[in-house]
């Protein structure tokens, strides 16, 4: 079975062909030849994932799954969120969306925050969503240089060590995304059968 996953992500597309079954070929967008950026424009992880999966599907009328993720901290109100990847400026660098955050926790303690993923998926033309939640806190420093994004800032509850220090095999037990690919795959072993 085809999926077409709505990203550009290849350390996203690599979490995902890891986690589905062989039997589901993974398609994203660069396999179809499709290079512009869908917009991000939603006020929230939900209505983004929506947005990006619909955009796709208008556009090649193929089952398509998205995905948006979001690093929540409680004493920032939930920020970054639905902002992550620009949460220092439009052009999503990683870097400074860290920095940022690190800055901005600069003296304070309490410093609980979780990673939410939603993915929707548009499969015979109805729409599904499926969401993973992992709670943690952030580091006082960067912390591994495994992973990317927010990964070697945040350590998840129960773990002595933060996504950065994860091999991809630890994180895709755990993590967010894990959780809610596994929702998704859970599902399509469903229909499959």
């Amino acid at each position: 079975m085809e999926l077409v996953f709505a990203s550009h992500n290849e350390n996203k597309v690599s979490e995902v062909r890891n986690i589905l079954p062989s039997n589901f070929k993974i398609i994203s967008l660069n396999d179809l030849n499709f290079y512009d950026e869908i917009p991000e424009n939603e006020n929230t992880i939900e209505k983004n994932s929506i947005f990006k999966s619909n955009f796709i599907y208008e556009k090649f009328k193929l089952n398509v799954f998205a995905d948006d993720t979001g690093l929540e901290i409680e004493v920032l109100n939930n920020l970054p969120g639905v902002k992550s990847a620009r949460y220092a400026g439009p052009e999503k660098n990683s870097s400074k969306n860290l920095n940022k955050v690190l800055d901005e926790l600069k003296n304070n303690n309490f410093r609980k925050a979780k990673f939410k993923t939603v993915i929707s998926l548009i499969f015979n033309g109805k729409l599904n969503l499926f969401q993973g939640v992992i709670n943690g806190e952030i580091t006082h420093h960067k912390i591994g240089n495994k992973g990317f994004g927010y990964d070697s800032i945040f350590r998840p509850n129960n773990s002595i060590k933060t996504f950065g220090e994860m091999s991809f095999v630890e994180k895709n037990k755990i993590s967010h995304r894990a959780i809610a690919i596994n929702k998704l795959k859970k599902f399509l072993m469903k229909v499959y059968d």
